[in-house]
């Protein structure tokens, strides 16, 4: 069975072996040069202190295509599910064939059994080959960006486009067992997949671990002012430099935990809040020379007795972590989805 099973599937992994082949030889001609250009450039200009977009150019200007790798990559668990999960079972029903492969010595158990390893277990090698390789590649853009939690970024690196492969491939079987059709389990198996990141990477991912709260002193180096729709100008914080952190929210609050409000921002900047700064325009923020600068030091000076800034975060030494609890949530749904397939060919003629 095993050996039926490899020659029906010999075509596809043949096609997966070139495409890995071509992937790693074109990666392994740029890789090292893009360590280079970030070693002589990036690493030296930090060294001495140089301007952070001097520093940031020589690899993200240079390399911009090659962050596209990390888009295939998120598109190709999808792939293998559509074409290697979805025509697994369906074609057999659609063909009749299963008829034939049912009725052997061979029961339907192992038949299906062997089926899904060969097939599950080469759809997760490629994806996670495929993966390492990005990884490798994008390190020195991910030391220039300092984000590796971004929505993007983060499912096209490590571990996590194993656990992608192996539901895709798992979907695309289920939709072929209940379906019966191989070209409406196809087109079945992208939106259930599609939808599956989607809910991940909205709502799930960033309820997987409690966040981290740090509490800022208020300083006039992370604050500005602005307004909303014309609205009266109030006092946000920037974004704190936590460089590969999952910044949540920052706020200003008191010591009570409320939040700064436009009132309150208007009694003790008053210049600011009747309309904005003095020579600047209904949305033009703190960027005005002269004594506005001197304005809303006072204003930092006085709001600071009473208000500090609160940074909602998932630090940087948790990637990891939210790495292996992705996987692990999909890698489990794809095993209930085969147990699934399991049951249902067994129940049915």
């Amino acid at each position: 069975m095993t050996w039926l099973t490899w020659r029906q599937f010999r075509t596809q992994s043949a096609v997966a072996l070139g495409a890995l082949l071509v992937a790693a030889v074109t990666l392994g001609f740029t890789g090292p040069h893009l360590l280079d250009v970030y070693n002589a450039g990036v690493a030296l200009c930090n060294a001495n202190q140089g301007p952070a977009a001097i520093c940031t150019n020589p690899v993200v200007s240079q390399y911009r295509l090659l962050q596209l790798s990390g888009t295939v990559l998120a598109v190709i668990p999808g792939i293998l599910g559509i074409f290697w999960g979805a025509p697994l079972v369906a074609r057999e029903l659609e063909t009749g064939t299963s008829r034939l492969a049912w009725t052997q010595s061979v029961s339907r158990t192992r038949w299906l059994a062997v089926k899904l390893s060969v097939v599950g277990l080469a759809s997760m090698a490629a994806a996670g080959l495929f993966s390492l390789m990005v990884t490798w590649l994008s390190s020195p853009i991910d030391l220039v960006n300092g984000n590796r939690f971004a929505a993007g970024m983060f499912g096209e690196r490590g571990i996590t486009p194993i656990g992608y492969a192996a539901l895709a491939f798992a979907l695309g079987v289920t939709a072929g067992v209940l379906i019966r059709r191989t070209l409406p389990a196809m087109a079945t198996t992208i939106l259930a997949f599609v939808a599956a990141r989607v809910i991940m990477t909205l709502w799930v991912r960033q309820h997987l671990l409690a966040p981290t709260i740090r509490s800022l002193s208020l300083n006039a180096g992370s604050m500005g002012f602005g307004s909303s729709n014309g609205g009266p100008f109030t006092l946000f914080p920037n974004p704190p430099n936590i460089p590969n952190a999952w910044v949540y929210s920052t706020q200003i609050v008191d010591n009570a935990g409320r939040a700064i409000t436009p009132q309150f921002v208007a009694s003790a900047c008053p210049h600011l809040g009747a309309g904005g700064p003095p020579g600047g325009g209904a949305h033009s923020g703190i960027a005005v020379p002269g004594h506005v600068e001197k304005v809303f030091q006072d204003c930092i000076t006085n709001v600071g007795a009473k208000f500090h800034e609160l940074v909602t975060y998932q630090p940087a030494s948790r990637y990891w972590i939210f790495q292996w609890y992705e996987t692990a949530i999909f890698l489990a749904l794809a095993i209930m989805l085969c147990g699934f397939c399991f049951w249902w060919v067994r129940r049915t003629s």
